[in-house]
């Protein structure tokens, strides 16, 4: 007997939503090694035929918002900002390529030596043929998070999903940290995340994704096989959606 046909993806577009936090461990701003495990996560995900675009956080090495607590002013403080995602996306890439992954890094804000501008229809080609985009510096303007970079990219290229990858398995009714009784969502409405005030992405982010009916869905980055999993529709974190 033949096998059965294994079951399409869920998604075929995706955006993926790192933060600079999610390379670290330790001491180290940047680990190797962390960085090779989510690329692994990454290629899995591009076997199975997945178009996959990723924004970048730079928080492992300079949060703007931060920045200005200590006296930097605060456009200044985002440009810096910006500028680390660009480190975190090139050490991405690099981990990429050695797996046979072909990446291509676009920028928001120019830099020819280091990374593609970003131009909306070269990134859907890219991702036509198969290649994977990271998105880095933002949306090359102060005062707009990555969570924002993240719902904008998401529109321009028409993803099916935004994934954001966290350090909790999902979306609670409390923080789970500090209340051991704190209830997950496996499903939430966008109206509901914002009558229940739920911090899911900045207001901004969250809006361009409603106003588009794009779903998102908050999962732990660090369980192996999770960004897999979502794509192949397990119910797998919180799904927000209409």
């Amino acid at each position: 007997m033949s096998k059965p046909a294994a079951a399409p993806p869920k998604y075929t577009r995706i955006v993926l939503k790192l933060s600079g936090e999610a390379l670290q461990s330790g001491k180290d701003t940047i680990c190797s090694e962390v960085v090779r495990g989510i690329a692994q996560q990454i290629k899995e995900v591009k076997e199975l035929g997945v178009e996959v675009a990723i924004v970048m956080g730079g928080g492992n090495i300079f949060r703007g918002l931060s920045g200005s607590v200590h006296g930097i002013d605060r456009t200044t403080g985002d440009y810096m900002g910006m500028l680390a995602t660009v480190i975190n996306g090139l050490a991405l890439q690099d981990a990429l390529e050695k797996m046979g992954v072909h990446t291509r890094v676009q920028t928001a804000i120019e830099m020819h030596e280091v990374a593609e501008p970003f131009i909306r229809r070269r990134a859907i080609r890219h991702l036509e043929k198969g290649r994977v985009v990271v998105f880095v510096a933002g949306t090359g303007n102060p005062y707009f998070s990555t969570d924002t970079t993240a719902a904008l990219r998401a529109n321009e290229v028409d993803a099916d999903v935004i994934l954001k990858a966290t350090k909790v398995d999902g979306v609670y009714d409390s923080d789970p940290k500090k209340n051991p009784a704190a209830k997950r969502y496996e499903k939430l409405s966008f109206l509901d995340a914002l009558k229940g005030r739920l911090k899911v992405m900045d207001s901004t982010a969250f809006s361009l994704c409603m106003d588009n009916s794009i779903p998102i869905v908050v999962f732990d980055l660090f369980r192996n096989g999770n960004i897999k999993r979502v794509v192949m529709g397990e119910k797998v974190g919180t799904l927000v959606t209409d």
